[in-house]
Formats: C-alpha cells, sequence, structure tokens
C-alpha cells in the first residue's frame, strides 16, 4: 500500500503518519505482540505515571485501547460510505472518565491484542476502492489508508514517550 498523500489527511496526523516507515501491515500485525509485550515486561510501573498530572502506564494503555476502538470505528464508517460527520474526542477526558486505575492490568493488555487481531481482519478485507474512501472526523477530512497508518503511528508515538520518560524496557 502506498503512503497517504497530505491531502487526504489533515495537518495533525502527519506527526503519526511520519513515523510508518515500512509495510503498514506488517507494522499493524506487529503490534499485536509488541504493544502486549511492552506493558507486561513492565507491570511493577503500572501506576506510574512520569509527573504530576501525566497518565499513568495503565491509562496509556487504556488511552491505546481506547483509539484502537475509534480509529475501527472510523474506518468501518467509511469504508461503508457513512455521509454523516464522525465526532471528535478529547483524549483527556477519555482518560479522565474512564477508570483505567480501577481496572485489572492484564486484562487490559489481552483487550489491546485482541482488538487488533479482530481488527485486523476489517483492514485486510479492504480493497483499493475502499482504502482510497474517507470522511470526515473531528470536523476534518481524512481517508481510511491514512486512519490505518495514524493508528500505527500512534502507537509508535508512545512506545517512544513511555521509553524517553517512563523508563520501560
Amino acid at each position: 500500500m502506498n503512503r497517504p498523500q497530505p491531502n487526504e489527511y489533515p495537518i495533525w496526523a502527519e506527526a503519526y503518519i511520519s513515523k510508518v516507515n515500512h509495510d503498514i501491515f506488517e507494522i499493524l500485525e506487529e503490534q499485536v505482540f509488541s504493544v502486549p509485550a511492552l506493558f507486561a515486561r513492565n507491570q511493577d510501573k503500572e501506576n506510574f505515571a512520569y509527573a504530576a498530572h501525566k497518565w499513568t502506564l495503565k491509562e496509556m494503555l487504556g488511552h491505546i485501547i481506547d483509539c484502537e476502538r475509534i480509529f475501527a470505528y472510523r474506518i468501518t464508517c467509511f469504508a461503508r460510505n457513512e455521509q454523516q460527520h464522525l465526532p471528535g474526542f478529547n483524549e483527556d477526558d477519555y482518560v479522565s472518565n474512564a477508570r483505567f486505575s480501577e481496572r485489572n492490568y492484564e486484562d487490559m493488555i489481552e483487550e489491546f491484542a485482541t482488538l487488533r487481531k479482530a481488527n485486523l481482519y476489517l483492514y485486510r478485507s479492504l480493497n483499493d476502492d475502499e482504502l482510497d474512501r474517507g470522511g470526515t472526523a473531528s470536523g476534518r477530512a481524512i481517508n481510511i489508508k491514512s486512519i490505518l497508518f495514524v493508528a500505527a503511528g500512534h502507537i509508535i508515538h508512545h512506545f517512544e514517550i513511555l521509553k524517553q520518560r517512563y523508563d520501560v524496557v
């Protein structure tokens, strides 16, 4: 699959899309294993936040899970030619209202892997016409191919933060 072009996504998406430097499906599939492995190796830090008012490791994982669901919903809608504008979301509000601190960490790790595995069936089923379909989400035009790159790059972005600021291994 070719990289999305700048006219296919909003400017904010470039920060994530630019992090994807290999085959998109290989990265999405690899993340089924790398995300759970990273969080499982750092279970002793699940409640650690590197500064006041920053997310804990568990909250970061919860945010990644929320985004996985949102990206898949947007892809499903656009693949089915939804014409309605899809809402945006405020990640800080989502995290503060999610009660991630009350959740079982191991369950959350498995939840991400299960979601991504299920979503990959949808993603692999899309043909070239569907990958080029798009719509409006968060008030901005974006196509499915771009969302796939954002989904992969979003996790790469958070892995970089986790390694730099949370000292994960």
